[in-house]
């Protein structure tokens, strides 16, 4: 599989396009095991857009009407981590969520963009954890708070080019056991589609992420667990809870 993204490897960073299967990883002709490489994420964003209540199986989940356009919120760049990095339980919160999402990543710069042009202005996709301070989102009544704590960016663990992200199976395991399982199918709004509305109020950059909402079965996380975004044709996100 080719894919994009920046890794450490021996003593060295690295960036840009590679060859990667199970055991190896290809870039610019030298073949490094996968065991001795440390995936950085693979771009840093000026903003990431998260899109609320998108897939149809959790929508049904809690009970909530259909939204008629595209819930949105951001996270700052400073909640960015990468593959296998540790997600950090805050003080302030009791309870804290995984959330296992499909990311858009921008590839050029761009401003309303309608649904028809908008491949032109993907880049790939990877895989994004939306974790969310779930007690401090209900206190605050807004979610700028519950989502924007150090470490609560998970993204990578690199970019793929997927020529139709519409029916790709979606799952977050926790500590190795199934917790979210669904399909891009599910989403409420479509990648064009979104990119039409998010352009259509801000400029988007060269690297800027969208999220595109998860699925049914989110659920809280503990310290020592490690939890995992697996979304076909890409591959695995992993971090670990402190």
């Amino acid at each position: 599989m080719t894919a994009y993204g920046r890794f450490l490897a021996r003593g060295e960073l690295h960036e840009g396009f590679f060859e990667i299967s199970d055991d190896v990883l290809v870039f610019e002709g030298i073949e490094f095991p996968i065991s001795a490489v440390k995936f950085l994420p693979p771009v840093e964003p000026t903003k990431i857009i998260c899109v609320g209540l998108n897939y149809r199986d959790h929508a049904e989940e809690l009970k909530m009407k259909i939204p008629d356009e595209p819930i949105i919120f951001m996270k700052p760049p400073s909640a960015v981590i990468g593959h296998e990095d540790v997600i950090e339980l805050p003080e302030q919160s009791k309870r804290v969520d995984y959330e296992g999402e499909l990311a858009v990543v921008i590839g050029k710069k761009c401003r309303n963009v309608s649904r028809e042009e908008a491949s032109e202005y993907i880049f790939g996709y990877t895989c994004f954890n939306d974790v969310t301070a779930r007690d401090l989102q209900q206190k605050d009544g807004q979610w700028t708070r519950a989502k924007s704590f150090d470490t609560f960016a998970p993204l990578g663990p690199y970019i793929v080019d997927i020529e139709n992200p519409s029916n790709l199976k979606i799952e977050t395991r926790l500590n190795g056991k199934v917790v979210q399982s669904s399909s891009t199918s599910n989403l409420i709004f479509d990648v064009p589609r979104l990119i039409e509305f998010v352009s259509s109020i801000m400029t988007l950059e060269e690297g800027d992420i969208i999220a595109t909402g998860t699925p049914a079965g989110v659920g809280s996380l503990k310290k020592g667990d490690v939890v995992e975004v697996e979304i076909e044709k890409i591959g695995v996100l992993r971090n670990f809870v402190r």
